[in-house]
């Protein structure tokens, strides 16, 4: 289902959560009718779509799809849903909330997706377009749902996507695009790391010879998908450059795309490490894409400092410097964390709910970097497997206690580094939370 939704079309929106409801308010606007359910029993209809939409709360039966003509589920809802499987064998078309919004928007997109790195990219090109006297919308799986880019008075789109939300795509066709890296993540919901970079990849399966895929050369998931990608590949990394993009040393960035060259040096950025240089490069691609004048976009780099949760120092008190990680989420963020930092000073904070990943494949970060690692939650023992044989290894079950022991054993010198490797649903509402929590805990000691 392509273009514009039918007359008489009743859709079903399942999940009531922020993305939910903001689909349902765009298919009210189309003048389509709105069926919205919620698993949650205690779950209530927003007051602003109450009178609407027809609510439901509880079990979703199949009778939920009576009379409809269209799903569109949540990203938080799996693939192999009892309800989704049940549309699929009826041929009721299931489309994502991404998939709506691009069939409505006709102004430039810019999407980025990958396993790490994405939102902070996708600010710093948002930072970039606005340097530049743009008006752009910065959202997706940011936190603003894609569809109210749709609402308002934007000249352009820049959008965070994950794997949830590609898995229901049919024409999703972003003009510029990124896969910054694929590594274990969602495993637990995707199955495997083939299948997981298989969705990655769907970002440009409807790019055209005049569109822009952004790649990381470095990195062996995302190189294999630049022979098969229609639009005009540029690439970044540290490896020499084999063609137009980006290439990363230890002080600066040289970007060469054919029209010119020019660089960005390190020194001196908010962002600092091996990881952000990695989203600085990207970023500086996709605004160049874009349009965006070279000076515009470094001049935005110099005042962009960064995203809440994401290698924050949070406290420096007692030679003791405290950096929140807490949305490192999975192995290959935290491996990313570790190598920015220095050899042995690091007491690491992981732990919570697995996601499916291979935490034996940080073993050789966690050997080198720390000098002690206090696990947490849920998937405290499966940590306690992967590196004990590595580095000294303390458990806890509950959070507060890993911090403290933490706290307890740094010295000066060294740096307590939340980085979970693991969702915080075990004991926290989201990752946010849990990075709040950490940066109280630690600043109590501050006062």
């Amino acid at each position: 289902m392509t273009g514009a939704l039918p007359a008489g079309s009743h859709a079903l929106v399942i999940g009531n959560g922020r993305t939910g409801q903001a689909a349902a308010r765009h298919l009210l606007g189309l003048g389509v009718a709105v069926r919205l359910s919620d698993a949650r029993p205690e779950a209530r209809c927003a007051a602003e779509l109450e009178g609407e939409v027809e609510f439901h709360a509880g079990a979703e039966s199949e009778s939920l799809l009576a009379g409809i003509t269209l799903v569109v589920p949540s990203p938080g809802v799996r693939a192999d849903a009892p309800l989704l499987r049940a549309a699929c064998a009826a041929g009721i078309p299931v489309l994502a909330e991404i998939e709506l919004a691009a069939h409505a928007l006709n102004i430039p997109l810019i999407a980025i997706s990958g396993t790490n790195g994405k939102s902070t990219t996708t600010e710093l090109v948002g930072a970039m377009l606005r340097a530049a006297g743009r008006h752009p919308f910065v959202g997706g799986n940011l936190g603003t749902p894609l569809v109210l880019a749709t609402q308002g008075d934007f000249d352009s789109v820049v959008a965070e996507i994950s794997s949830f939300q590609l898995e229901w795509v049919e024409r999703f066709h972003p003009g510029i695009a990124a896969l910054l890296n694929v590594s274990d993540d969602h495993l637990d919901r995707h199955g495997d790391l083939e299948n997981y970079a298989r969705l990655k990849a769907r970002l440009f399966a409807h790019q055209s010879g005049t569109d822009v895929a952004v790649l990381n050369r470095d990195d062996s998931f995302v190189r294999t998908w630049a022979s098969r990608i229609a639009g005009r590949v540029w690439t970044f990394g540290r490896s020499p450059l084999d063609g137009p993009g980006a290439r990363i040393d230890a002080t600066r960035i040289l970007i060469d795309t054919g029209a010119g060259r020019h660089e960005i040096e390190l020194a001196g950025l908010a962002l600092a490490g091996p990881h952000n240089a990695e989203n600085i490069a990207a970023a500086a691609l996709l605004a160049e894409a874009a349009g965006v004048p070279a000076e515009r976009a470094v001049a935005a780099l110099r005042d962009f400092g960064g995203l809440p949760h994401r290698m924050e120092t949070v406290a420096d008190y007692g030679g003791v410097v405290y950096i929140d990680d807490s949305k490192g989420t999975n192995v290959g963020a935290l491996c990313k964390a570790l190598e920015g930092l220095p050899e042995g000073r690091v007491v690491l904070i992981a732990g919570g709910r697995g996601k499916g990943g291979d935490f034996a494949a940080a073993r050789d970060f966690v050997a080198s970097r720390t000098n002690l690692v206090a696990v947490y939650g849920e998937a405290a023992g499966e940590l306690m497997r992967a590196w004990s044989s590595a580095a000294r290894v303390v458990t806890h079950e509950r959070f507060a206690d890993a911090v403290e022991a933490a706290k307890e054993a740094a010295r000066d010198g060294d740096t307590v580094l939340l980085s979970p490797a693991c969702a915080s649903q075990d004991q926290f509402r989201d990752y946010q939370e849990r990075g709040n929590a950490f940066a109280a805990q630690v600043g109590e000691g501050a006062a």
